[in-house]
C-alpha cells in the first residue's frame, strides 16, 4: 500500500515539473529577436562610451601630470633658492661655528696646564714617591723595592697602595693624552713601567705568602690543627689554608664567616700542601689594551711658531732700517743738539714699534697655537669613532675573545702550594729552613700518573667564590682561567659552573690552577633602546641611556661626571659610584669595572647590530650637540635607523627649566649630514620616513644656526656663555657612548 502511494506522488511531481518547463519554453519563444542593425547600434554606443572615458582619463592624467610638474618645478625653484641662500651665508655660519668651537682647544689647553700643575705639585710635595713619567725615578723605585726582603703581607698591602696609584696614573696618561701628543717611545716606556710594577707587586705577594706559610704551625687552629688565615683590604683579600694534620677525612674547607671554600679530593687531603685564594679587585693578568696611534702626524706647534717669531723679528729690523734711510734723505743742516734729539726720538719710536710688533707676534703665535691645537683635538676625537676594518680571529678553541667579553670583579689567584719547612723553636730561637727556589706550586695532577691505577685518581677541586658586591652581572657570569703559555683566558678545564644570584656565589670544578676570573659580554647593554640629553641648569646636564636591562643617568658639569641613578628591572639600584664626581676618563673606567659598560670600541660593530654612521658626520653632530646642551634637550628618534649612514636624525627642543619633557609633539625632528641641517616635516608618530622639509623652514650649515631659527634670546645667550670644560666633557661622553650609532 505504501509503495502505491509513493508511486502516485512521484508521478504527480514529474507531471508538474513537465508543465513548468513547457511554460518557460513558450515564454522564451515569444521574446523578440535582436536585429543586426540594433546590434551595430549598441556596439557603436559602447565604442563611443569607451572612447569618451579614455579621453576623459587622458585629460585627467595630463592635468595631473601638469600639476605634478608644476609642483615639482615650484619645489625645485624653492629648493634652489634655499640652497643659494644657504650657500650665500655658509661661510658666515661656519666662521661663527668656528668661534663657538674654540672652546675645545681652550679646554685641551686647560687639561695640559692641569697635567703640568699636577706634576709640579707632586714635585714640591717631596713625599718620596716617584714621578711615574720620569723613567729614572721609576727605575730607582723598582730597584729599591726589589732589594727589600722579609716584608710581611700587611706591609706589602700597604706598599701596594702606592704601586696601584702609580699604575693608575700611567694608565690615565695613556688614555687622557691625545694620541698626537704621545710619542711612541713614551708609550712603550709607560707600558713597560706598568708591566714591571704589576709583576713586582705579584712577586712581593708570593714572597709574603711564603713567609706566612713558614709560620703555619704557630698559627694552627686548635680545633682542626690546620692553619686558616684571612687578610682583608680594600684592594686585596688573602684566603690561606695550610694542611698540617693531613687528615684524609678533612676535605671540606670553608673559611670562617665567609661562603668561600674548597672541596678537595682525598689524595690532596694527605699531602703537605697549602691552598691560596688571592683575590685582587684589579686585573693585572689581562694584557694591556693597545694605545690608539694616529694615522698621520699633526705638525707640532713649535715648528710653526718659531719661524713666525723669526719672521716678525726680520720685519722689525726691516722697518727700522727703512725709517733710517728715509730720515737720512731729508735735506738741511742741523746742529749737534738737533741730531741728538732726532736720535733719541728715533730710538723711542723704534722701541714703540718693536713693542707693537712683539704684541702682534704674540697674538699671531697664540692664534697659530690654538689653530693647531684645535686640529689635534679634532683628529683625536675622530680617532675615537673610527671602526676597525678587520674582525680579530682566534684560532684556538675555548679562547676568550676579549674584544667581545670583559673581565669583571678582579682576578682570583687559586693555587695549590707546597708547604715550606716550618719554624722550630730551639733554645729560645726560631729556626727555619729557607728554600733557595722560594714558594713553589704543587703540581696537581702530577705530570706522571703511572703509579696510579684508576682514571679518576685525580678528580677536580670544587671551588666556591664570592662575587664582588659592587659588580653587576646582568646574566650568569662565565668562568675563565688564564693560560700562561698562550697569554689568554680560556674556558676549558672548568666544569659544573653554578651561579647563585641571591647569595652572589659561584661554584665550579677546577682542573687546572692559576688565575681565575669572571667574564661577561661587553656589549650586553648594546644597542641602546633610547637616550636623552637634557639640561638641568647652567653648565649642567643629565644624560639618560636606557638599555634592555637597565636605565643609567649621568650628570655632567664643568669637567666632571657623576652616576646619578641606575635602575634594574625598574627598581633603583645602589652603587658605590653614585654621588661621586670624577673626570670623564676615570668615570668611564669606573663604570666599566662595575659592569655598566655603555662605551663601544672600534671592534664593537662586529658584535652588535647597529646603524653605523659616517665617523665625520657623527663627530660634527656630537660637537655641535655639546655646544647646544646648556639650553636644548636632545633625544633619540626611531627615524635615525631609516636614513642612510651619511645622515643622523634626532629630536631637539629648547629646554630652559628643570622639568623633564616626555611629550613628543613639542619636539622638533632634525636631520643633519655634517654640512647641512634641516627640520623634517614628519614627526616621531608619522607612519613613513620622509626627508621633506618642514613648511616655512630653511636649512643651514650648522645645528647652531638651525635651532637659532626657533630659539629664544635666553637660550642663545646660554649657549654663548657655556663653560669650555663643560662643553668638552659633554662632547667626550657623547663620543664615548656613540648614541647615534648604537641606539
Amino acid at each position: 500500500m505504501q509503495f502505491k502511494v509513493f508511486g502516485c506522488v512521484l508521478i504527480v511531481f514529474l507531471f508538474v515539473l513537465f508543465l513548468n518547463v513547457m511554460v518557460f519554453v513558450k515564454s522564451a519563444s515569444k521574446k523578440k529577436k535582436i536585429t543586426k542593425a540594433e546590434k551595430l547600434r549598441m556596439l557603436q554606443e559602447e565604442e563611443e562610451r569607451r572612447l569618451k572615458e579614455e579621453e576623459e582619463a587622458r585629460l585627467k592624467y595630463e592635468k595631473e601630470e601638469m600639476e605634478r610638474f608644476e609642483t615639482e618645478r615650484i619645489e625645485k625653484e624653492k629648493w634652489q633658492q634655499l640652497e643659494a641662500k644657504d650657500l650665500e651665508r655658509r661661510k658666515e655660519e661656519l666662521e661663527e661655528l668656528n668661534l663657538l668651537e674654540g672652546c675645545y682647544p681652550e679646554a685641551e689647553k686647560l687639561k695640559r696646564e692641569n697635567r703640568l700643575l699636577s706634576r709640579w705639585n707632586h714635585y714640591i710635595r717631596c713625599d718620596g714617591s716617584p714621578d711615574p713619567l720620569v723613567p729614572q725615578e721609576m727605575n730607582t723605585f723598582i730597584s729599591l723595592w726589589k732589594e727589600e726582603t722579609n716584608e710581611t703581607f700587611e706591609e706589602v698591602i700597604e706598599k701596594s697602595k702606592l704601586v696601584l696609584n702609580l699604575i693608575e696614573k700611567l694608565k690615565l696618561v695613556l688614555l687622557e693624552t691625545p694620541p698626537y701628543d704621545l710619542q711612541d717611545k713614551n708609550v712603550n716606556q709607560y707600558q713597560e713601567s706598568i708591566q714591571e710594577l704589576q709583576e713586582l707587586l705579584h712577586f712581593k705577594f708570593n714572597v709574603a705568602t711564603e713567609i706566612l706559610l713558614r709560620q703555619a704551625s704557630t698559627l694552627a687552629d686548635l680545633d682542626s690543627g690546620n692553619m686558616e688565615k684571612i687578610i682583608q683590604h680594600e684592594n686585596v683579600t688573602l684566603y690561606l689554608w695550610a694542611n698540617l694534620k693531613k687528615n684524609p677525612r678533612y676535605r671540606s674547607i670553608s673559611f670562617s664567616e665567609t661562603n668561600i671554600g674548597f672541596e678537595i679530593p682525598r689524595i690532596l687531603a694527605t699531602c703537605d700542601i697549602a691552598l691560596r685564594l688571592l683575590h685582587t679587585r684589579y686585573d693585572h693578568v689581562t694584557p694591556l689594551c693597545p694605545v690608539p696611534r694616529p694615522l698621520k702626524v699633526v705638525q707640532d706647534p713649535s715648528t710653526i711658531i718659531e719661524p713666525v717669531k723669526n719672521q716678525d723679528t726680520d720685519i722689525v729690523k726691516e722697518a727700522i732700517s727703512k725709517e733710517d734711510q728715509e730720515q737720512s734723505k731729508q735735506p738741511g743742516s742741523e746742529s749737534v743738539m738737533v741730531h741728538e734729539e732726532i736720535k733719541v726720538k728715533e730710538e723711542g719710536d723704534a722701541e714703540v714699534q718693536m713693542r707693537s710688533v712683539e704684541e702682534e707676534s704674540e697674538a699671531m703665535k697664540f692664534e697659530v697655537e690654538m689653530k693647531l691645537l684645535s686640529e689635534t683635538v679634532s683628529a683625536a676625537q675622530l680617532l675615537l669613532l673610527e671602526n676597525s676594518c678587520e674582525k680579530p680571529e682566534f684560532f684556538e678553541a675555548n679562547e676568550v675573545d676579549l674584544f667581545q667579553f670583559t673581565t669583571l670583579g678582579g682576578v682570583y689567584h687559586v693555587d695549590i702550594l707546597e708547604l715550606p719547612p716550618q719554624c722550630k723553636p730551639v733554645n729560645g730561637w726560631m729556626i727555619v729552613e729557607i728554600l733557595k727556589e722560594g714558594l713553589q706550586k704543587y703540581k696537581y695532577p702530577p705530570e706522571t700518573t703511572e703509579d696510579f691505577e684508576t682514571e679518576n685518581a685525580f678528580p677536580p677541586v670544587e671551588v666556591m667564590l664570592q662575587v664582588q658586591e659592587n659588580v653587576i652581572f646582568f646574566e650568569d657570569p662565565m668562568v675563565a682561567r688564564w693560560d700562561p703559555e698562550g697569554k689568554h683566558w680560556r674556558t676549558d678545564g672548568i666544569s659544573c659552573v653554578n651561579y647563585n644570584s641571591e647569595n652572589r656565589l659561584v661554584t665550579f670544578n677546577l682542573e687546572a690552577f692559576g688565575p681565575i676570573t669572571l667574564i661577561q659580554d661587553a656589549h650586553i647593554n648594546m644597542p641602546y633602546q633610547s637616550w636623552e640629553l637634557r639640561p638641568l641648569e647652567m653648565n649642567k646636564v643629565l644624560l639618560t641611556v636606557t638599555t634592555v636591562f637597565t636605565e643609567i643617568q649621568i650628570q655632567i658639569k664643568e669637567n666632571l661626571c657623576m652616576l646619578a641613578s641606575i635602575k634594574l628591572k625598574n627598581k633603583e639600584h645602589d652603587s658605590i659610584l653614585k654621588g661621586k664626581w670624577m673626570t670623564p676618563i676615570p668615570f668611564i673606567i669606573a663604570l666599566k669595572e662595575v659592569g655598566l659598560n655603555i662605551f663601544p670600541t672600534g671592534h664593537s660593530h662586529f658584535y652588535v647590530v647597529v646603524n653605523n654612521k659616517v665617523p665625520l658626520v657623527e663627530l660634527k653632530a656630537y660637537r655641535q650637540m655639546a655646544l647646544l646642551s646648556s639650553a636644548f634637550a636632545f633625544s633619540w628618534s626611531k627615524w635615525n635607523l631609516s636614513c642612510d649612514s651619511s645622515k643622523v636624525v634626532f629630536q631637539v627642543k629648547e629646554h630652559l627649566n628643570q622639568e623633564p619633557d616626555t611629550e613628543y609633539p613639542d619636539w622638533a625632528l632634525l636631520m643633519f649630514s655634517g654640512d647641512r641641517a634641516q627640520r623634517l616635516k614628519i614627526n616621531e608618530y608619522s607612519e613613513t620616513f620622509s626627508e621633506a622639509l618642514k613648511e616655512e623652514t630653511e636649512f643651514h650649515s650648522t645645528l647652531y644656526h638651525m635651532v637659532k631659527d626657533f630659539a629664544s634670546g635666553e637660550a642663545i645667550e646660554k649657549i654663548r656663555s657655556s663653560n669650555c670644560q663643560f662643553v668638552d666633557s659633554v662632547c667626550q661622553m657623547l663620543l664615548s657612548t656613540r648614541l647615534l650609532s648604537y641606539s
